[in-house]
């Protein structure tokens, strides 16, 4: 995909969007997870601190004691990470986890039952979540408020939410390439009546049809619609201009032939000088309004244009031959019958006319046609064995009004026309000298099943 590509720009914006969403998703759950385990934690300190207020009691000398400690081993481990401290009037109860530590418990006021959430400093400087309650002692326990506190290392949080995010991380990566993955399809599918509109665009532009139709959804119909309107109105410009421009040239067709008739008076006056200029403008003058004329005749490609190569030269042929200047070559045709070409049978009579005419001109003895197929095109050759023409001038052949033999009759623009012609109908005109002689080959798109029309060229 190329840089300015709709796909690519449209895959872009999808994955960067993909990518955001499954990036935020990652640290939604991340921080999801994380508080649904401090709830959890919470939910044990609450435990452990209803464990060691009910195991408050005095020994046999009244002083404070836990009678029934939590049983959990972290307890009796020095700096596990867990940790319970008891404050009694003067008195501090602590679990051998904190060996000879102490909880520093902020100095807020609790209500009697209250639970309070803090986040301390504790042993070794580690981050601690405690669980703090105040209870009031019965009598028979001396009577007295009681601050008991239980607490639990934050980093071991830090760590479950970490595991949880590397186990997470693949599933996020697998999840995200499966919506990329869904991405490009949906533009790949999206974007098909665009690949169907080049297509028919395309096949407008070789003349295989005329319009795009319907068959898009209805986002794309009204742009094929507007599509079908602009071909429409450039067929009706194109009519249009190729019918000003047979009047004109028609038009101009009677002041040529005055000045014709004004030349040859010229010159029964003696007036020979000025006769010759007036000829030579009315000469270029009349080239270029046969090339219109010829030009203007040339039909709009379509898709059921359709001319059989064989019956087209063996007319042309026929004429030829009874020519004075290709009656005494000898003609031969090589084309099979089913031979067929997408061109309109007039244009491809006047191609071949022009062609077979300026090989009986130039030829000395012999003049041969023949196709063959060239991919999806059908390769019409004239070939005559005249003496070509100097490679440094090939291209002024096909240019307006080229001609390199001055003397002789007709416009110059049969080869030129030929090429109008075949450009009209999406092929090409080709012209070289060969060590035999001279070859003119007309390139013409193949009509109707290219594979079949191919067979038998």
């Amino acid at each position: 995909m190329r840089r300015g590509s709709l796909r690519l720009r449209l895959l872009l914006a999808g994955a960067i969007s993909i990518l955001a969403a499954v990036t935020l998703s990652a640290l939604g759950l991340t921080v999801l997870f994380e508080r649904h385990v401090e709830r959890r934690v919470e939910a044990e300190l609450a435990v452990y601190l209803d464990q060691i207020v009910a195991g408050l009691d005095r020994d046999v000398s009244g002083v404070p004691v836990i009678s029934r400690s939590p049983v959990d081993p972290r307890f009796m481990e020095p700096l596990s990470g867990l940790y319970w401290q008891v404050q009694l009037g003067g008195t501090t109860l602590r679990s051998r986890s904190l060996w000879d530590g102490r909880l520093a418990l902020p100095g807020d006021e609790l209500a009697g039952g209250g639970v309070h959430r803090h986040h301390i400093v504790g042993p070794v400087g580690a981050q601690l979540i405690v669980l703090e309650r105040s209870v009031t002692l019965p009598e028979r326990l001396g009577g007295g408020a009681v601050r008991a506190a239980v607490a639990l290392d934050a980093a071991d949080v830090a760590k479950a939410t970490h595991a949880f995010a590397v186990d997470l991380l693949p599933y996020l990566v697998l999840i995200a390439a499966l919506l990329i993955s869904a991405a490009y399809a949906q533009i790949a599918i999206g974007l098909q009546p665009l690949t169907a509109m080049r297509k028919r665009l395309s096949a407008i532009r070789q003349h295989k049809t005329r319009r795009l139709g319907q068959g898009f959804p209805d986002e794309v119909v009204p742009l094929a619609e507007e599509v079908d309107a602009l071909l429409e109105a450039r067929e009706r410009q194109i009519e249009k201009a190729r019918a000003r421009a047979g009047d004109l040239a028609h038009g101009l067709k009677t002041p040529l032939q005055v000045l014709s008739g004004d030349v040859e008076r010229l010159r029964m006056k003696g007036e020979v000088e000025i006769a010759a200029e007036i000829e030579q403008v009315a000469t270029a003058m009349r080239r270029h309004v046969d090339r219109e004329l010829a030009r203007a005749r040339i039909g709009a490609g379509g898709q059921e244009a359709c001319a059989r190569l064989a019956e087209v030269v063996e007319r042309v042929v026929a004429v030829m031959i009874r020519t004075p200047a290709g009656a005494g070559l000898d003609w031969s045709s090589d084309i099979p019958p089913g031979v067929t070409a997408r061109i309109d049978p007039d244009d491809l009579a006047e191609a071949v006319g022009n062609l077979a005419e300026n090989a009986a001109r130039h030829g000395r003895a012999r003049v041969s046609i023949r196709t063959r197929c060239e991919g999806c095109f059908i390769v019409l050759t004239v070939a005559d064995d005249g003496e070509g023409i100097p490679p440094g001038q090939l291209a002024e052949v096909l240019s307006r009004g080229g001609r390199l033999d001055r003397s002789g009759h007709g416009t110059g623009l049969g080869l030129a026309i030929v090429g109008d012609i075949a450009e009209a109908w999406g092929g090409r005109f080709e012209i070289r000298n060969t060590t035999g002689g001279f070859e003119a080959e007309l390139y013409l798109p193949v009509a109707g099943n290219a594979e079949v029309t191919a067979a038998q060229a």
